[in-house]
């Protein structure tokens, strides 16, 4: 009697879940910092990751700039980078800063410091899926 009671309970509850509306996930392979770096370096005409004399390596050097591609959060560090790059290379330093709908904080921390230096910003919109 118990044996019967059990599958009978399953196949209630296989039923429930088979009538369920399956949901579906999709993921979506994050882009990385390299993704944005040449496609936006492309788009430049500039040539990627060009090694300095040091060994060091600028993220896209153009004509007229030294530019440092980062993550918006990362915004203070492309500073530095940028303006050593600028002083290595006799070019303009610049930053680009991968930004997202959460990143104007970032964006207005480097501006302000940007403005103060005569440094380039360019903003590169992450896709977001």
């Amino acid at each position: 009697m118990l044996r019967v009671l059990l599958i009978v309970l399953l196949g209630i509850v296989s039923l429930f879940l088979g009538c369920q509306k399956e949901e579906k996930r999709v993921y979506y392979k994050k882009h990385t910092e390299k993704y944005y770096q040449q496609k936006f370096c492309n788009s430049l005409g500039g040539k990627m990751e060009v090694r300095l004399s040091d060994r060091t390596r600028v993220d896209c050097l153009t004509d007229e700039y030294a530019i440092e591609v980062d993550w918006a959060k990362k915004w203070a560090e492309g500073i530095g980078q940028s303006l050593y790059y600028s002083i290595m290379t006799h070019k303009k330093p610049a930053v680009a800063l991968i930004v997202g709908r959460k990143d104007n904080r970032y964006i207005k921390r480097l501006e302000k410091v940007a403005n103060r230096l005569g440094m380039k910003v360019f903003l590169i919109e992450k896709e977001e899926k």
